[in-house]
């Protein structure tokens, strides 16, 4: 049995993954940590009844007395790093999802998982559909390549772009090279930030946040007389879970933090 403590466990992402573990044979939740809540069973939130796991608040007095083997964290940008440093500390393996992490953050974060020989997951995105999008973007970017990215989310998500959209980004780029160079050097914006974001060599990001969105990205080329869109839907919070419990598992069989599912899904 793999024991798992989740953070963030009352937020949306936390409550489905909480479920999810739950009803996962190979898996044992162990711990349930969140700023809200503190002291009531988490299945009360569940729609599952009590499972006999108490909230928490202080995520190392969990770790110190449960002895999990990974930690999933879907809190917030703000929390998610000084998370991942204690859980390295606890020799606990990390699967994080939250998004907003600096590169510097993430090196770190690797840098201290090679140290303690631990493995663990950073993922921009745990849907396989998305993965497979990125995976299908990187391969039509050779062929045509004038690209631009809209990802779309639900109005509270916090940072902008998205991860899913920077990881899209760089396997586009990876793939065109920095040679080439998109878009008019003249281009005016009557309104700042009206052609997005340019994430590098003309590859511009664009953000929608609306209230009735999932996650949703589109990845759009353009080329002599045609255009091809990519896209993909994540319709409920479900369609991360597959991902998630594909995440824990291989995290166990690895001795550094990866970043990125893809690098577990494709070559591995």
């Amino acid at each position: 049995m793999i024991n798992i403590v989740v953070t963030g466990a009352l937020g949306k992402m936390g409550r489905e993954i909480t479920k999810t573990v739950i009803a996962a044979a190979d898996m044992a939740l162990v711990g349930a940590v969140d700023s809200f809540g503190e002291g009531t069973d988490v299945g009360s939130y569940l729609e599952a009844g009590p499972v006999g796991i108490t909230v928490e608040k202080n995520l190392e007095e969990v770790l110190q007395r449960v002895r999990p083997d990974v930690a999933v964290d879907f809190t917030d940008p703000a929390a998610v790093y000084r998370n991942a440093l204690i859980y390295l500390h606890n020799r606990v393996r990390p699967v994080i999802g939250t998004t907003g992490l600096s590169q510097e953050q993430i090196n770190d974060i690797i840098r201290q998982s090679e140290k303690a020989g631990l493995g663990g997951l950073i993922a921009p995105n745990f849907a396989i559909g998305a993965l497979l999008m990125i995976k299908f973007a990187a391969e039509a970017v050779r062929h045509l390549p004038h690209v631009e990215i809209i990802e779309m989310h639900h109005d509270q998500k916090i940072d902008a772009p998205s991860g899913t959209a920077i990881k899209t980004a760089e396997a586009v780029l990876e793939q065109r090279g920095e040679q080439f160079r998109q878009g008019l050097s003249s281009e005016i914006e009557k309104i700042q930030g009206a052609r997005g974001g340019d994430y590098a060599n003309g590859i511009r990001i664009h953000s929608v946040r609306l209230p009735g969105l999932v996650a949703h990205q589109e990845v759009l080329f353009g080329g002599l007389g045609q255009t091809l869109t990519i896209r993909h839907d994540s319709i409920t919070r479900e369609s991360f879970m597959p991902g998630v419990l594909l995440g824990i598992r291989k995290a166990m069989n690895q001795e550094r933090v990866i970043y990125g599912l893809d690098k577990l899904l494709f070559e591995s």
